[in-house]
C-alpha cells in the first residue's frame, strides 16, 4: 500500500470486498494523484442520520448528505516532512446514501462507494467545486480516475 488508510463501517453494512475495493481505489488514486508515501487518511461509514449531525455541526447544514471531507493538511505549513506521518484527513461516506444514489443513478453500489470515496480524497488533496471552473476540473479528474480504475458509469 502507498498510503496507510483507516476505514470503519460504524453501519457494519459493508461486505469485505467492498472495504477492500475502498482501500484499493484509494491507493490508485494516490499513485496517480503522486500522493507522497507514508500519508495517512481516515474513511468512515456511517448512517444518515450520522451524517446529518456531522453536516450540521460543521457545515452549519441540517441535512444528510452523501459524502464530506475533513482536509488536515490546508495550508503548506502542514505538509510532508521527514519521520512526521502526511496526515490528509478524513473521510465520512453515508452507506445507506450510497446504496440509494447507487439505486437512483442505475450503476453498481461499488460504483456509488468508488465514486465517493474519491470525491472525498480529491478533496482532500486541494480539489473543490466552489466555482464552475473548479467543478469542471474536479468532475473530469474523477471521472477520469474511476474509468482508469475500472468504475465506469
Amino acid at each position: 500500500m502507498i498510503i496507510e488508510i483507516e476505514v470503519h463501517d460504524e453501519t457494519d453494512e459493508l461486505s469485505s470486498e467492498q472495504l477492500k475495493l475502498v482501500e484499493t481505489i484509494v491507493n490508485f488514486v494516490a499513485v496517480e494523484e503522486k500522493v507522497p508515501v507514508g500519508s495517512e487518511v481516515s474513511i468512515t461509514f456511517v448512517d444518515d442520520k450520522k451524517i446529518r449531525e456531522i453536516n450540521k455541526e460543521y457545515r452549519n447544514k441540517d441535512t444528510a448528505t452523501d459524502v464530506i471531507s475533513f482536509a488536515l493538511n490546508d495550508d503548506e505549513s502542514d505538509m510532508f516532512t521527514e519521520n512526521i506521518p502526511n496526515l490528509l484527513g478524513d473521510i465520512i461516506v453515508s452507506y445507506p446514501r450510497a446504496v440509494l444514489q447507487a439505486d437512483e443513478y442505475g450503476h453498481s453500489i461499488d460504483r456509488e462507494l468508488g465514486f465517493l470515496v474519491v470525491h472525498g480524497f480529491l478533496h482532500l488533496l486541494g480539489y473543490d467545486h466552489m466555482n464552475e471552473e473548479e467543478e469542471k476540473v474536479m468532475f473530469k479528474r474523477q471521472e477520469e480516475l474511476l474509468e482508469a480504475y475500472g468504475l465506469q458509469k
